[in-house]
């Protein structure tokens, strides 16, 4: 059977100019797995928490103190994208870092059969550098390129400085997220072939 793949569009919400990356990934990938992905294409560097809001439910990693709140928080790696779309899902929110709240629109662009010459997830292409780790929401990073981009700006110095060297905000490393892209494939290649052999090994 033929394996089958989502090409998606990932745009950070409240942004301009747009920040987007395009990626095709496996219908098998489950939430946990697109929440590395989407770290992996932005990039994020994945120290805080994340959450997939799907219609009524959200999805991310349920924690201790989650019966303190009316909504409960289920399991991203329960549920996969193959999953989703079967349901008629074609959009929804993945937020990051609850305190900056970058909130990305995931969207399926289409549903298609994998090439068998190509090892998923890969790179398609995207837009714009995403903004750096806790400077401040879409608002602090709207002033965080303006103080950046003006060398007379009264913050420009100390920006330069926070960040450790300049900010080009529309090189967004295309070839680092392909480079990040094709080793978690590889891993995931790795993963699945030792799992077919194990299966082997029992049925024999």
């Amino acid at each position: 059977m033929s394996q089958k793949i989502a090409r998606i569009i990932i745009e950070l919400e409240h942004i301009e100019p747009r920040i987007w990356r395009r990626i095709e990934v496996s219908l098998t990938t489950n939430l946990r797995a697109l929440h590395e992905l989407i770290q992996a294409v932005m990039p994020w560097e994945g120290y805080h928490l994340y959450q997939f809001t799907i219609g009524d439910r959200d999805y991310g990693e349920p924690g201790p103190d989650d019966a303190i709140w009316a909504r409960k928080t289920y399991q991203a790696k329960s549920m996969r994208l193959g999953t989703l779309i079967d349901r008629g899902v074609s959009e929804f929110l993945y937020t990051y870092d609850f305190g900056d709240d970058w909130r990305h629109r995931i969207t399926v662009e289409s549903v298609g059969v994998a090439d068998p010459d190509i090892d998923y997830p890969t790179f398609i292409d995207g837009e714009r550098r995403a903004p750096p780790e806790d400077v401040g929401g879409p608002s602090g990073f709207m002033d965080f390129l303006e103080a950046i981009a003006k060398r007379n700006h009264p913050q420009h110095k100390d920006m330069v400085r926070w960040y450790g060297g300049p900010f080009h905000p529309t090189d967004f490393g295309a070839a680092e997220i392909t480079a990040r892209l094709r080793a978690i494939a590889e891993r995931r290649k790795v993963s699945l072939e030792a799992f077919r052999r194990s299966r082997e090994m029992r049925e024999r």
